[in-house]
């Protein structure tokens, strides 16, 4: 239910706010206001400027290459533009708090988190030493830590990312904040997870009463936490509302695009809607019905499977000690399914759940430990080197972050070439290059990139270059592994529309694997669900989505943020 704020004190004025970096202005006179006891979402892609915005209340703006050129930010009667970095640090963590969006990053790795916790206590509080690790620990219970002792002596590697971010937390609420900015804290957990600490944010909110502000590309999360929005584009409020209204009336394109850019849960579009489609007013609206997936469906089937996994199990072995017995952790656990020539098989579960050790499994990165893979009827577990060498050309893998298994040194011409010079593609590097080319107009980028390197493109754009070098070697089965999860919404409705048409033209055969349900919904035509190592459920997707047999099942589906 929404709160009626607007009766409710100001507690943040921002009022014509402009900024520049580089003398380029990036933020267009901007103006907002927080009330006290109110959760404000702030939602748009990246580049909106809504973290610039951010990070401009707390005075953390990069010196020397940005400026506010115009504008104020009024806390407590104060202007925090004209601030000292002085007067900040009794702002900071004290009064206005913030969760980054990347835990590990944020968090230092050489201290334990009870330790980090503590110290923002010792800077902004007069706790004494003997009660300030009763503090931490009281915390860490508010925050909804398991086994709050050993996290306190956890250095942060040693803990899930769903409990890095609960740290966070507990650092940025530790001296009881009037404002707490969560900054995309939720876009690398899982659905369950993510369900979690935005639960968690609204309990903790409604018992301190401190205002929040929520920052997100995702318009169906803002919807399950904000009580008003505004929607950022290009450094610019489009919108701006109660969040009621902005979802069952949205008056501006944009946030009509950034409602209806994620796939929907009650019908299978052909083609998503992208940003660009609704700007231009010509959103494609192609239903896939029933009737054409069960035909597709009866071809798909008829076939032998291209890959069939039979009891296959992946374990690992861990010592604690020097004398102590060695425990058997089971990655994988006895799974077994069917995957046919032009069939996308989605591969979902919580993080841990084993879905990524599997996929590594079946690209023979990380061997099985038994059990039996056939591709082609062939079982590939024991496979010799130059084997194994020879199946690399046929099964490829999409990688989460294309950055990083992009090397920074090689413009990304070169890099797609590689694996086609490794494999004796093509008689000449001058045929290599055209077919280059080739294929990086097919994915929607042009000649002219194919001497850059990989730092001078957007995410989204390296997503691209990194499809391209996969399908450079022309392969039968693709992995795609959380491909999609780092991108905005318009960007990943690009990438996914891309990933289906090269399916088409192509033949290829997917195993689609993410922590994403919706997506993995309208990709998918059979679904196979994971949970600690083995198979919780597998069939149709569509009709796992609409009569769920398994309560873990149940449970994903449930966490998905659905709009209002």
């Amino acid at each position: 239910m929404q709160k009626d704020n607007l009766n409710s004190p100001l507690i943040l004025e921002i009022t014509e706010l402009s900024i520049a970096f580089n003398g380029n202005q990036v933020i267009h006179d901007i103006s907002f206001r927080l009330y006290k006891n109110e959760i404000l979402g702030i939602v748009g892609e990246s580049g909106s400027g809504k973290s610039v915005s951010s990070l401009a209340i707390l005075g953390l703006l990069p010196k020397g290459i940005s400026k506010i050129s115009s504008g104020t930010i009024l806390f407590e009667g104060k202007d925090l533009t004209t601030l000292s970095n002085k007067h900040f640090q009794n702002i900071r963590g004290k009064k206005i708090a913030m969760i980054f969006q990347e835990p590990m990053s944020s968090l230092n790795p050489s201290m334990t988190c009870g330790k980090q916790v503590e110290e923002i206590l010792q800077q902004h509080t007069n706790i004494s030493k003997n009660a300030i690790k009763d503090e931490v620990l009281s915390l860490f219970e508010k925050v909804k830590l398991p086994n709050i002792d050993r996290v306190f002596k956890s250095y942060p590697h040693e803990i899930s990312g769903g409990q890095k971010q609960r740290v966070m937390i507990a650092m940025a609420i530790a001296c009881k904040p009037d404002i707490l900015i969560a900054d995309e804290p939720t876009t690398a957990l899982d659905v369950t997870v993510q369900k979690e600490i935005v639960n968690l944010l609204k309990e903790l909110q409604e018992e301190t009463k401190m205002s929040i502000l929520f920052i997100t590309h995702d318009l169906a999360l803002i919807s399950e936490i904000a009580d008003r929005v505004l929607v950022m584009y290009k450094g610019k409020i489009v919108e701006q509302g109660p969040i009621e209204e902005i979802f069952e009336n949205p008056q501006e394109d944009y946030t009509k695009a950034l409602i209806n850019s994620r796939p929907s849960l009650d019908e299978r579009l052909k083609v998503l809607p992208t940003i660009q489609d609704f700007l231009d007013g010509t959103p494609k609206e192609d239903i896939i019905t029933s009737e054409v997936r069960k035909k597709k469906h009866e071809a798909l089937y008829k076939k032998p499977p291209l890959l069939e996994v039979v009891n296959v199990k992946k374990e690992y072995i861990s010592k604690s000690g020097w004398f102590s017995k060695p425990e058997i952790f089971k990655a994988v656990n006895s799974v077994s399914f069917k995957l046919y020539e032009g069939e996308t098989l989605g591969l979902v579960g919580e993080s841990g759940c084993g879905k990524s050790t599997l996929g590594n499994a079946i690209l023979q990165l990380d061997k099985a430990t038994s059990g039996t893979i056939l591709y082609k009827g062939v079982d590939i577990i024991n496979l010799s080197k130059s084997e194994t060498r020879k199946l690399r050309k046929d099964i490829q893998i999409i990688f989460q972050d294309p950055f990083a298994s992009l090397n920074p040194r090689i413009p990304v011409g070169k890099a797609i070439m590689e694996p086609m010079q490794v494999h004796g593609l093509y008689n000449s590097d001058k045929e290599r290059k055209e077919k280059v080319i080739e294929i990086l107009n097919r994915v929607g980028l042009s000649e002219d990139y194919f001497n850059r390197y990989p730092h001078e493109f957007s995410g989204g754009q390296r997503q691209r270059i990194g499809i391209a070098r996969t399908i450079a070697l022309q392969p039968k089965l693709i992995v795609c592994d959380e491909s999609v999860s780092a991108l905005d919404i318009s960007v990943q409705a690009q990438v996914l529309n891309l990933l289906n048409e090269l399916k088409e033209d192509f033949g290829f055969t997917y195993i689609f694997i993410s922590h994403d349900l919706a997506v993995v919904k309208y990709m998918a035509d059979q679904l196979l669900v994971m949970n600690q190592g083995k198979i919780e459920e597998l069939g149709d997707a569509d009709e796992i989505y609409t009569n769920p047999q398994k309560e873990y099942t149940k449970k994903l589906i449930s966490a998905i943020p659905k709009g209002l």
